[in-house]
């Protein structure tokens, strides 16, 4: 199981651009100038992807902090039971 995934609300993306400057490996941006979280998936109404070393987190939430209205977060992978 990932340490960590990516959350990422992508109808809040107001389209800066940082993420994707920051941390082009994870983000890209859409024709439509949203950010995209590469290889995630739709979970209700967020996109995850899930990481696994201390370099992808600590890449992930420096776009994270970067970004304007905070629709990236960084958190720890809960265990199911």
């Amino acid at each position: 199981m990932a340490k960590y995934k990516i959350l990422h609300y992508k109808k809040e993306c107001i389209s800066c651009g940082a993420c994707a400057a920051i941390c082009p490996d994870f983000w890209t941006m859409d024709d439509d100038g949203a950010a995209t979280l590469k290889e995630s998936v739709l979970v209700d109404d967020h996109y995850e992807r899930d990481i696994n070393s201390e370099d992808e987190k600590a890449r992930n939430q420096e776009a994270a902090d970067a970004c304007p209205v905070q629709i990236i977060k960084v958190v720890a992978n809960e265990k199911k039971k």
